[in-house]
Protein backbone atom coordinates (compact mmCIF):
# COMPACT_ATOMS: atom_id res chain seq x y z
CA UNK A 1 0.00 0.00 0.00
CA UNK A 2 1.16 3.25 -1.24
CA UNK A 3 1.88 6.45 1.52
CA UNK A 4 -1.47 7.75 -0.32
CA UNK A 5 -3.38 4.79 0.75
CA UNK A 6 -1.88 4.20 3.81
CA UNK A 7 -3.25 7.35 4.83
CA UNK A 8 -6.84 6.93 3.65
CA UNK A 9 -7.26 4.28 5.52
CA UNK A 10 -5.55 5.12 8.81
CA UNK A 11 -7.62 8.41 8.55
CA UNK A 12 -11.30 5.78 8.09
CA UNK A 13 -9.69 3.73 10.51
CA UNK A 14 -9.21 6.96 12.91
CA UNK A 15 -13.01 8.11 11.70
CA UNK A 16 -14.79 5.08 12.03
CA UNK A 17 -13.32 3.75 15.34
CA UNK A 18 -14.43 6.18 17.80
CA UNK A 19 -18.42 5.38 16.67
CA UNK A 20 -18.14 1.97 16.33
CA UNK A 21 -16.36 1.34 19.80
CA UNK A 22 -19.38 3.47 21.36
CA UNK A 23 -22.21 1.66 19.38
CA UNK A 24 -20.14 -2.52 20.42
CA UNK A 25 -18.61 -1.11 23.90
CA UNK A 26 -20.96 1.91 25.17
CA UNK A 27 -23.18 -0.27 26.74
CA UNK A 28 -20.90 -2.45 29.07
CA UNK A 29 -19.03 1.13 30.31
CA UNK A 30 -22.31 2.92 30.66
CA UNK A 31 -23.30 1.59 34.22
CA UNK A 32 -26.31 1.90 35.83
CA UNK A 33 -28.97 5.11 34.45
CA UNK A 34 -28.68 8.21 36.40
CA UNK A 35 -31.45 9.99 38.19
CA UNK A 36 -33.12 12.33 35.98
CA UNK A 37 -32.70 15.92 36.73
CA UNK A 38 -33.98 19.50 34.88
CA UNK A 39 -34.44 19.23 31.02
CA UNK A 40 -31.12 20.67 28.72
CA UNK A 41 -28.94 21.46 31.66
CA UNK A 42 -25.07 21.64 31.41
CA UNK A 43 -23.09 20.87 34.07
CA UNK A 44 -24.16 19.74 37.41
CA UNK A 45 -22.26 16.45 36.95
CA UNK A 46 -23.31 15.36 33.37
CA UNK A 47 -20.30 16.20 31.36
CA UNK A 48 -22.81 16.74 28.26
CA UNK A 49 -25.58 17.83 30.11
CA UNK A 50 -29.04 16.38 29.92
CA UNK A 51 -31.47 15.58 27.24
CA UNK A 52 -35.53 16.61 27.36
CA UNK A 53 -36.34 14.46 30.18
CA UNK A 54 -33.74 14.61 32.38
CA UNK A 55 -31.39 11.57 31.06
CA UNK A 56 -27.54 11.90 31.25
CA UNK A 57 -26.58 12.83 27.68
CA UNK A 58 -23.42 10.23 27.46
CA UNK A 59 -25.19 7.83 29.22
CA UNK A 60 -27.52 8.10 26.27
CA UNK A 61 -24.77 8.15 23.85
CA UNK A 62 -23.25 5.03 25.05
CA UNK A 63 -25.98 3.37 24.93
CA UNK A 64 -27.92 4.83 21.85
CA UNK A 65 -24.96 3.32 18.74
CA UNK A 66 -25.66 -0.06 18.98
CA UNK A 67 -29.28 -0.77 17.02
CA UNK A 68 -28.22 1.89 14.54
CA UNK A 69 -24.89 -0.14 13.94
CA UNK A 70 -26.37 -3.60 14.34
CA UNK A 71 -29.64 -2.72 12.10
CA UNK A 72 -27.82 -1.11 9.30
CA UNK A 73 -24.79 -4.28 9.30
CA UNK A 74 -27.70 -6.21 9.06
CA UNK A 75 -29.80 -4.94 6.51
CA UNK A 76 -27.06 -4.25 4.34
CA UNK A 77 -25.51 -7.62 4.95
CA UNK A 78 -29.23 -9.27 4.35
CA UNK A 79 -29.56 -7.25 1.29
CA UNK A 80 -26.32 -8.36 -0.45
CA UNK A 81 -27.07 -11.82 0.07
CA UNK A 82 -30.51 -12.07 -1.29
CA UNK A 83 -29.42 -9.91 -4.60
CA UNK A 84 -26.49 -11.57 -5.39
CA UNK A 85 -27.92 -14.74 -6.13
CA UNK A 86 -30.72 -13.00 -7.97
CA UNK A 87 -28.66 -11.28 -9.74
CA UNK A 88 -26.18 -13.80 -11.25
CA UNK A 89 -29.36 -15.97 -12.15
CA UNK A 90 -30.65 -13.37 -14.34
CA UNK A 91 -27.26 -12.53 -15.84
CA UNK A 92 -26.25 -16.43 -16.59
CA UNK A 93 -30.06 -17.69 -17.41
CA UNK A 94 -30.65 -18.40 -20.61
CA UNK A 95 -34.29 -19.17 -20.56
CA UNK A 96 -36.14 -15.16 -21.12
CA UNK A 97 -38.80 -16.13 -19.28
CA UNK A 98 -36.96 -16.71 -15.63
CA UNK A 99 -35.13 -13.44 -16.26
CA UNK A 100 -38.15 -11.73 -16.36
CA UNK A 101 -39.93 -13.41 -13.39
CA UNK A 102 -37.01 -12.36 -11.37
CA UNK A 103 -36.26 -9.08 -12.49
CA UNK A 104 -40.25 -7.37 -13.27
CA UNK A 105 -41.23 -7.49 -9.43
CA UNK A 106 -38.03 -6.00 -8.32
CA UNK A 107 -38.63 -2.92 -11.27
CA UNK A 108 -42.39 -2.40 -9.40
CA UNK A 109 -40.38 -2.11 -5.49
CA UNK A 110 -37.58 0.09 -7.10
CA UNK A 111 -40.35 2.17 -8.39
CA UNK A 112 -41.80 2.95 -4.72
CA UNK A 113 -39.22 5.55 -2.81
CA UNK A 114 -37.25 3.80 0.14
CA UNK A 115 -38.99 5.80 2.80
CA UNK A 116 -42.56 5.62 1.95
CA UNK A 117 -42.54 2.33 1.77
CA UNK A 118 -40.81 1.66 5.11
CA UNK A 119 -44.01 4.35 6.20
CA UNK A 120 -46.45 2.67 4.47
CA UNK A 121 -45.74 -0.68 6.04
CA UNK A 122 -45.29 1.04 9.34
CA UNK A 123 -49.00 1.76 8.89
CA UNK A 124 -50.17 -1.36 8.65
CA UNK A 125 -47.23 -3.32 11.99
CA UNK A 126 -45.60 -1.77 14.12
CA UNK A 127 -41.71 -3.15 13.38
CA UNK A 128 -39.29 -3.28 16.06
CA UNK A 129 -35.80 -3.66 15.30
CA UNK A 130 -35.71 -6.85 13.82
CA UNK A 131 -39.57 -5.65 11.69
CA UNK A 132 -37.51 -2.56 10.37
CA UNK A 133 -34.14 -4.35 9.32
CA UNK A 134 -36.03 -6.87 7.15
CA UNK A 135 -38.11 -3.81 5.65
CA UNK A 136 -34.84 -1.68 4.85
CA UNK A 137 -33.56 -4.92 3.32
CA UNK A 138 -36.21 -5.53 1.34
CA UNK A 139 -36.08 -2.08 -0.38
CA UNK A 140 -32.37 -2.33 -0.99
CA UNK A 141 -32.60 -5.13 -2.88
CA UNK A 142 -34.20 -4.23 -6.23
CA UNK A 143 -31.15 -2.25 -7.21
CA UNK A 144 -28.45 -3.94 -5.74
CA UNK A 145 -29.60 -7.06 -7.50
CA UNK A 146 -30.21 -4.87 -11.04
CA UNK A 147 -26.23 -3.76 -10.68
CA UNK A 148 -25.37 -7.38 -9.35
CA UNK A 149 -27.09 -8.46 -13.12
CA UNK A 150 -25.83 -5.63 -15.45
CA UNK A 151 -22.23 -6.48 -13.66
CA UNK A 152 -22.40 -9.95 -13.99
CA UNK A 153 -24.24 -10.21 -17.96
CA UNK A 154 -20.80 -8.34 -18.99
CA UNK A 155 -18.31 -10.83 -17.23
CA UNK A 156 -20.87 -13.55 -18.64
CA UNK A 157 -20.49 -12.79 -22.04
CA UNK A 158 -16.62 -13.64 -22.12
CA UNK A 159 -15.29 -16.26 -24.30
CA UNK A 160 -13.98 -17.92 -21.05
CA UNK A 161 -17.80 -18.47 -20.07
CA UNK A 162 -18.63 -20.37 -23.23
CA UNK A 163 -15.20 -22.10 -22.72
CA UNK A 164 -16.46 -23.44 -18.92
CA UNK A 165 -19.25 -24.33 -20.32
CA UNK A 166 -18.23 -26.96 -22.95
CA UNK A 167 -15.63 -28.12 -20.48
CA UNK A 168 -18.84 -29.47 -18.95
CA UNK A 169 -18.23 -26.58 -15.56
CA UNK A 170 -21.23 -26.53 -13.56
CA UNK A 171 -23.55 -23.25 -13.14
CA UNK A 172 -22.50 -22.71 -9.39
CA UNK A 173 -18.40 -22.86 -10.70
CA UNK A 174 -18.87 -20.77 -13.22
CA UNK A 175 -21.57 -18.03 -11.25
CA UNK A 176 -19.17 -18.28 -8.05
CA UNK A 177 -15.67 -18.87 -9.50
CA UNK A 178 -15.77 -17.24 -12.88
CA UNK A 179 -18.34 -14.10 -12.84
CA UNK A 180 -18.12 -14.11 -9.21
CA UNK A 181 -14.66 -13.22 -9.03
CA UNK A 182 -14.75 -10.75 -11.45
CA UNK A 183 -17.40 -8.44 -10.12
CA UNK A 184 -15.67 -8.82 -6.70
CA UNK A 185 -14.53 -5.28 -6.84
CA UNK A 186 -17.66 -3.79 -8.05
CA UNK A 187 -19.76 -5.89 -5.26
CA UNK A 188 -17.43 -4.04 -2.82
CA UNK A 189 -17.57 -0.52 -4.18
CA UNK A 190 -21.80 -1.04 -3.86
CA UNK A 191 -21.43 -2.67 -0.56
CA UNK A 192 -19.47 0.81 0.66
CA UNK A 193 -21.92 3.12 -0.82
CA UNK A 194 -25.13 0.86 0.42
CA UNK A 195 -23.84 0.68 3.83
CA UNK A 196 -23.68 4.31 3.85
CA UNK A 197 -27.61 4.69 2.71
CA UNK A 198 -28.58 2.21 4.99
CA UNK A 199 -27.40 3.82 7.91
CA UNK A 200 -29.11 7.33 7.08
CA UNK A 201 -32.18 5.36 6.10
CA UNK A 202 -32.07 4.03 9.61
CA UNK A 203 -31.49 7.33 11.29
CA UNK A 204 -34.20 8.60 9.02
CA UNK A 205 -36.49 6.10 9.79
CA UNK A 206 -35.55 6.05 13.79
CA UNK A 207 -35.98 9.65 13.16
CA UNK A 208 -39.82 9.01 12.13
CA UNK A 209 -40.42 6.93 15.12
CA UNK A 210 -40.22 3.51 13.24
CA UNK A 211 -39.14 0.41 15.07
CA UNK A 212 -37.70 2.02 18.02
CA UNK A 213 -39.96 3.54 21.27
CA UNK A 214 -40.23 7.85 21.26
CA UNK A 215 -37.66 7.35 24.01
CA UNK A 216 -35.23 5.17 22.94
CA UNK A 217 -31.17 5.41 23.43
CA UNK A 218 -31.12 5.90 19.76
CA UNK A 219 -28.46 8.18 17.95
CA UNK A 220 -31.29 9.34 15.37
CA UNK A 221 -33.82 9.79 17.95
CA UNK A 222 -31.32 11.36 19.91
CA UNK A 223 -31.39 14.24 17.36
CA UNK A 224 -35.14 14.24 16.86
CA UNK A 225 -36.07 14.20 20.63
CA UNK A 226 -33.58 17.16 21.56
CA UNK A 227 -33.80 19.22 18.62
CA UNK A 228 -36.27 21.45 20.59
CA UNK A 229 -33.51 22.47 22.80
CA UNK A 230 -30.57 22.90 20.29
CA UNK A 231 -29.59 26.31 21.29
CA UNK A 232 -30.10 25.53 24.87
CA UNK A 233 -28.17 22.38 25.29
CA UNK A 234 -26.79 21.53 21.66
CA UNK A 235 -24.49 18.34 22.98
CA UNK A 236 -27.62 16.38 23.15
CA UNK A 237 -28.25 16.77 19.36
CA UNK A 238 -24.54 17.10 17.91
CA UNK A 239 -22.59 14.54 19.50
CA UNK A 240 -25.02 11.90 18.55
CA UNK A 241 -25.49 13.65 14.79
CA UNK A 242 -21.60 13.89 14.32
CA UNK A 243 -21.31 10.15 15.35
CA UNK A 244 -23.86 8.97 12.31
CA UNK A 245 -21.79 10.79 10.06
CA UNK A 246 -18.64 10.01 11.12
CA UNK A 247 -19.69 6.33 10.54
CA UNK A 248 -20.57 6.60 7.34
CA UNK A 249 -17.43 8.96 6.28
CA UNK A 250 -15.41 5.93 7.89
CA UNK A 251 -16.44 3.62 6.09
CA UNK A 252 -16.27 5.08 2.82
CA UNK A 253 -13.27 5.76 3.33
CA UNK A 254 -12.13 2.04 4.08
CA UNK A 255 -13.78 0.81 0.78
CA UNK A 256 -11.71 3.68 -1.12
CA UNK A 257 -8.66 2.38 0.30
CA UNK A 258 -8.89 -0.76 -0.17
CA UNK A 259 -10.15 -0.74 -3.43
CA UNK A 260 -7.53 1.82 -4.64
CA UNK A 261 -5.14 -0.14 -3.48
CA UNK A 262 -6.31 -3.34 -4.94
CA UNK A 263 -6.22 -1.45 -8.61
CA UNK A 264 -2.98 -0.39 -7.94
CA UNK A 265 -2.18 -4.04 -7.18
CA UNK A 266 -3.41 -5.32 -10.30
CA UNK A 267 -2.04 -2.51 -12.63
CA UNK A 268 1.48 -3.56 -11.12
CA UNK A 269 0.74 -6.95 -12.28
CA UNK A 270 -0.76 -6.16 -15.80
CA UNK A 271 2.69 -3.94 -16.00
CA UNK A 272 5.50 -6.28 -14.41
CA UNK A 273 4.15 -9.63 -14.65
CA UNK A 274 2.93 -9.97 -18.07
CA UNK A 275 4.79 -9.33 -21.10
CA UNK A 276 3.20 -8.05 -24.33
CA UNK A 277 2.72 -10.36 -26.88
CA UNK A 278 4.82 -7.93 -29.62
CA UNK A 279 7.37 -7.72 -27.07
CA UNK A 280 7.81 -11.41 -26.47
CA UNK A 281 8.19 -12.11 -30.46
CA UNK A 282 10.55 -9.42 -30.81
CA UNK A 283 12.81 -10.58 -27.94
CA UNK A 284 12.53 -14.29 -29.04
CA UNK A 285 13.78 -13.48 -32.93
CA UNK A 286 16.65 -11.34 -31.47
CA UNK A 287 17.59 -14.47 -29.05
CA UNK A 288 17.01 -16.85 -31.67
CA UNK A 289 19.01 -14.46 -34.73
CA UNK A 290 22.44 -14.37 -31.75
CA UNK A 291 22.31 -18.56 -31.42
CA UNK A 292 25.55 -19.24 -33.67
Amino acid sequence: MTRQGTGRFALGVTVVAVPLALALLGPVFAGEPEPRTRSFTVGHGHWLGTDFVGRDVWQQVLHGGRPVVLTALAATALSCLVALPVGLAGALTHRRWLDELLMRPLDVLLAVPSLLLILLAATVFSPGAVGLTLLVALVNVPDAARLVRATAAEAAARPAVEALRMQGETWWGIAVGYVGRSILRTLAADAGTRLTGVLYLVATAAFLGVGVAPDAADWAVMVDRNRTGLFVQPWAVVVPALLIVALTMGTNLLFDAALADDRRRDRTRDGVGRIPRATRTVRNRAESEARP
